[in-house]
């Protein structure tokens, strides 16, 4: 073995070591509350991912969907067919329905069912797609939200998307993720597409 075979092997053994060991410490078994924020784009898409995995290996899965409803949504059409149940809010995007009332009393209805859902224990996991603008626009309580994630049941996953989580939830959550744009298609004229976007 070279000399420089042999220290990239011995890096690799150290590498290893930390990472064995950090695995042999990760014991505790429960939900984890994720929360994927930022202004870049993937963020349903991921949360989307997560349910198709859990899909996947047999489990429950629920969706609420706030802001985005009113689109075909790709990922609606292949997970409703799998079992997955989904609540959505189906107004559509704030700036267009520029209805403040009638997005509070959307919300409120989406977020009734999802309430439901986060106390099932059959469900293994919720996704909560877009929540974040519903407490930034103030059109749910940050008090009452964050008590029923506190209260769900131990092993019920969540995933949160949406920009500008707010602090008490990013604060609350076991795992944040903060997407951010390094270049968007948008940007540079080219509109979102069905297949790619939605």
């Amino acid at each position: 073995m070279t000399d420089k075979a042999s220290k990239h092997q011995q890096r690799q053994q150290k590498l290893k070591e930390k990472v064995d060991s950090k695995v042999a410490q990760a014991q505790i078994e429960r939900g984890v509350l994720l929360v994927l924020t930022g202004n870049g784009k993937g963020k349903t898409t991921a949360g989307f991912g997560n349910v198709l995995r859990a899909v996947g290996h047999g489990q429950s899965a629920a969706v609420v969907q706030f802001i985005k409803g009113m689109w075909d949504c790709g990922e609606r059409n292949v997970l409703q067919n799998l079992g997955v149940q989904f609540e959505v809010m189906a107004t559509g995007f704030t700036w267009e329905t520029q209805n403040k009332e009638k997005d509070i009393a959307a919300a409120e209805k989406a977020w009734a069912q999802a309430e439901i859902w986060l106390q099932d224990p059959s469900i293994q996991l919720v996704l909560l797609d877009e929540l974040t603008y519903m407490l930034s626009y103030h059109y749910l309580d940050v008090d009452r939200v964050l008590e029923v994630l506190a209260k769900r049941p131990e092993h019920q996953h969540v995933i949160i998307t949406g920009r500008q989580a707010h602090r008490r939830l990013v604060e609350m959550a076991d795992t944040v993720s903060d997407v951010q744009p390094t270049k968007h298609a948008f940007e540079a004229g080219i509109k979102a597409q069905k297949g790619f976007d939605y």
